[in-house]
């Protein structure tokens, strides 16, 4: 079930990643070049500082809180990015999933995910093993993730993976 604000909800207009069947990574950034996902950009201080540091990469963040992605991608349009760099609403975990083609991402960045590591909060870890098989099917042939965390038993759990 995806969430939809009332239509007077402040956020109602927001970007979100499209529903349905697949989709594809040149439909939601036209262009050329290499692209990149952050999963959970939150305010966006990456996104801005990864546009600024690869000027020939197309970026897209997925963020999970509605206000944050329309707070970021509205930041991006205004600053003159909204053309290569996107913030979506989406849960990654779904959206990568029916994202195509396959082998068509240079980069996917992760910053401090998962905050939950108590059991009963299982369902809500984003790295997982449908994740990282989408991220796998994703990932161009020498292709990068990243992820970085505080937690020293998450790390050790995501090396493993």
């Amino acid at each position: 079930m995806v969430f939809q604000p009332r239509p007077n909800h402040p956020y109602a207009d927001a970007p979100r990643f499209p529903d349905g069947d697949d989709v594809s990574i040149d439909d939601l950034l036209p262009g050329t070049g290499p692209v990149e996902i952050e999963i959970g950009p939150g305010r966006g201080g990456f996104l801005f500082e990864r546009a600024a540091a690869s000027p020939a990469s197309r970026l897209l963040g997925l963020e999970i809180r509605l206000k944050w992605s329309a707070i970021v991608d509205e930041r991006l349009r205004k600053g003159g990015l909204g053309g290569r760099v996107r913030a979506l609403n989406a849960d990654a975990r779904e959206a990568l999933g029916r994202l195509r083609p396959d082998a068509s991402i240079a980069r996917f960045f992760l910053h401090f995910p998962d905050p939950w590591w108590k059991k009963r909060h299982e369902k809500r870890l984003v790295m997982g093993p449908a994740l990282l098989d989408s991220l796998a099917r994703l990932l161009v042939d020498g292709g990068e993730l990243f992820v970085q965390t505080d937690v020293e038993e998450r790390a050790a759990l995501y090396a493993e993976q």
